[in-house]
């Protein structure tokens, strides 16, 4: 037997903001919110949001790659995520492979491809 991921969740300081605007971006919905604690319904994974009390100090150790949708493109969808409040960090290519690195309102890191 092995594990399947259902959910990937980030620490927040406003739960429920973070949430709406991550099911704006990802064409989701808020599926659950338990005041500290919000799930945004979403493909292929869900994504939660939890309050916690501390700052964020540094870039967050784990980020999400998603993979921009074909009739729109990685600039495209780049584009609509900075128009949300996203901003660009960093664009990158390895053989094969061209991704741009974005922080979401809350300064979480996450790449599109």
């Amino acid at each position: 037997m092995s594990l399947t991921a259902v959910m990937i969740t980030m620490d927040c300081a406003e739960p429920q903001e973070l949430a709406q605007w991550w099911a704006t971006a990802v064409g989701g919905e808020i599926a659950q919110d338990y005041g500290d604690f919000v799930i945004v319904k979403a493909q292929p994974l869900a994504l939660g949001f939890q309050r916690v009390a501390e700052e964020r100090r540094d870039k967050n150790r784990i980020h999400v790659d998603f993979a921009a949708a074909p009739d729109r493109g990685m600039a495209g969808e780049v584009e609509r995520l900075v128009a949300l409040g996203a901003s660009v960090v960093g664009e990158h290519s390895a053989p094969g492979l061209t991704w741009t690195v974005l922080r979401d309102p809350d300064g979480n890191q996450f790449c599109v491809h």
